[in-house]
């Protein structure tokens, strides 16, 4: 996808209210998702970001995991899904307290 705009538009919304405005005279965009009228997230975009698509998809993701983190699913399993190649997000969390992970080396 060309647009980074776009990317970011298609990768939110319906799910947030997506707003992009510009921040200076260097290109920057800060971007902030509401949801029921409340801030979810905010992330400024450098104009080096927003002009590499490669930059622009782990932007996405970087702030897919946040909300995901905040929301109260469980890191690795969101790290599992983005390695995999899956689309976040995840079910909702069950409301209990996620269980301990367990690393095996």
């Amino acid at each position: 996808m060309d647009n980074p705009f776009q990317l970011i538009t298609d990768t939110f919304t319906p799910e947030y209210q997506v707003n992009l405005s510009l921040q200076g005279l260097d290109g920057c965009i800060m971007l902030t998702l509401s949801q029921a009228g409340r801030v979810v997230a905010k992330r400024m975009i450098s104009a080096a970001q927003r002009n590499d698509p490669q930059r622009i998809k782990r932007l996405v993701q970087s702030i897919q995991f946040g909300i995901a983190i905040e929301q109260g699913h469980s890191a690795m399993a969101i790290l599992e899904a983005m390695t995999n190649g899956d689309r976040l997000p995840l079910p909702p969390p069950t409301g209990q307290p996620p269980a301990p992970q367990v690393l095996r080396v």
